[in-house]
C-alpha cells in the first residue's frame, strides 16, 4: 500500500511540475494561466449577483482580468472584493477531488458552465471571447470525444494549472500588500472598504487560504488519484 501511495504522489508531483513548466513557457502559458483568471474574475460575479449587479468582465493575454460591479450595500462590496481568491482556491481543490472519484463529466461540466456564463453574459472584450471559445471548445471536444485517459490527464493538467496559480497570484498580492500597500489589487480594496483592517492583513489572508486549500489538494491528489 505504502508504495502505491508513493507512486500516485509521484503523478501528482509530476503533473504539478508540468504545470509549473507550462504556465511559464512565453505565450502559450499565458494562455493556459487564464482559466485562474476567469474562475477568479467568476468569483467576484457570483457573489456580486447577491444583492448587485454585474456590467463586465475582461480578460487580457497577459492574464489580468477585471470585474465591473454596482452593490446595494457595503457588504456587498466587501464580499465581492473578498471572493476572487477565495473563489480561486476552492475550485482547484474541487478539481481534486471530482478527479480522485473520476467525476470526470462533472468536472467537465462545471468548467464549462463557467466559461458559458462568461461568454453568454459578462465577456465583451475580444481576448476574452477568443479565450472563452477556443477553451470552451476544448472542453466540449474532450466530453464527447475525448477518451478516458486524455480526459484524465488534461484534467489532471488543468487542476494542477489551478492550483499552481491559486497560490502563485495568492502569493503576488501577499508580497504587494507589504510592498505596495497602495496598489496591492483586492487586497487594497478591501483595506479601503474596511478603514481599519490594513492590506497586509488581507495579504496574509489571501495566502494562508491558498494554502489550506491547496494543502487539502495535495492530500487527495497524492493518496485518492489512481493510476
Amino acid at each position: 500500500m505504502s508504495k502505491i501511495k508513493e507512486l500516485i504522489s509521484w503523478k501528482f508531483l509530476l503533473f504539478i511540475a508540468i504545470s509549473i513548466i507550462l504556465t511559464n513557457t512565453p505565450i502559450i502559458g499565458n494562455y493556459f494561466r487564464v482559466i485562474n483568471t476567469v474562475i477568479h474574475e467568476s468569483g467576484h460575479a457570483i457573489v456580486a449577483l447577491f444583492g448587485g449587479k454585474v456590467h463586465e468582465i475582461s480578460l487580457f493575454m497577459n492574464t489580468e482580468g477585471v470585474t465591473y460591479t454596482s452593490h446595494s450595500s457595503w457588504f456587498g462590496g466587501f464580499f465581492t472584493g473578498a471572493a476572487g481568491y477565495i473563489f480561486s482556491s476552492l475550485i482547484a481543490f474541487l478539481s481534486f477531488y471530482f478527479i480522485s472519484r473520476k467525476k470526470y463529466k462533472w468536472l467537465i461540466i462545471i468548467l464549462l458552465l463557467f466559461i458559458g456564463f462568461n461568454l453568454v453574459f459578462w465577456v465583451r472584450n475580444f481576448y476574452g471571447i477568443f479565450w472563452l471559445i477556443t477553451f470552451g471548445a476544448a472542453f466540449i471536444f474532450l466530453l464527447y470525444k475525448g477518451t478516458a485517459s486524455i480526459v484524465e490527464h488534461f484534467l489532471l493538467m488543468i487542476a494542477s494549472i489551478l492550483l499552481v496559480e491559486s497560490i502563485t497570484s495568492s502569493f503576488t498580492i501577499f508580497l504587494l500588500s507589504f510592498t505596495q500597500p497602495y496598489a496591492a489589487g483586492d487586497a487594497t480594496g478591501l483595506a479601503q472598504a474596511t478603514h481599519i483592517i490594513p492590506a497586509q492583513f488581507w495579504g496574509i489572508f489571501f495566502l494562508s487560504q491558498a494554502i489550506a486549500f491547496a494543502a487539502a489538494g495535495f492530500k487527495i491528489g497524492s493518496y485518492r488519484i489512481s493510476k
